[in-house]
C-alpha cells in the first residue's frame, strides 16, 4: 500500500509542509492543477464568506489495479485513514 499526498504547493512548501506536520508520506505538486481538474478536486468554494478557486480536500482509495474503492469529497483530515481502513476491512 502507497499513500501520497497532491498539491498545487511548490515542492519547497510541501516540503516544509511535511516536516513541520511529521508526514510519513510523498507530496506531489500539481502547480497547474491538471491532477486536481482530472480528480474533479479543484473549484470554487467558500473561505470566510469569500469565493474563491481551490483545492476540495478529497481522499481517494485506489486498489494496485487502478480501479477507485472509495471517494471522500471535503473530508477531515483526522477522518481519512479511519473511513479508509473500513473500507479496506470490509
Amino acid at each position: 500500500m502507497a499513500v501520497v499526498g497532491i498539491s498545487p504547493d511548490k515542492p519547497a512548501a510541501q516540503k516544509k509542509f511535511a516536516e513541520s506536520n511529521h508526514l510519513n508520506f510523498p507530496l506531489l505538486s500539481d502547480p497547474d492543477h491538471q491532477v486536481a481538474e482530472s480528480y474533479s478536486v479543484w473549484g470554487e468554494k467558500t473561505m470566510y464568506g469569500k469565493k474563491t478557486y481551490g483545492i476540495i480536500r478529497s481522499s481517494f482509495l485506489i486498489d494496485e489495479k487502478g480501479k477507485m474503492m472509495a471517494v471522500w469529497y471535503k473530508i477531515k483530515p483526522e477522518a481519512t485513514v479511519p473511513e479508509a481502513l473500513k473500507v479496506l476491512e470490509a
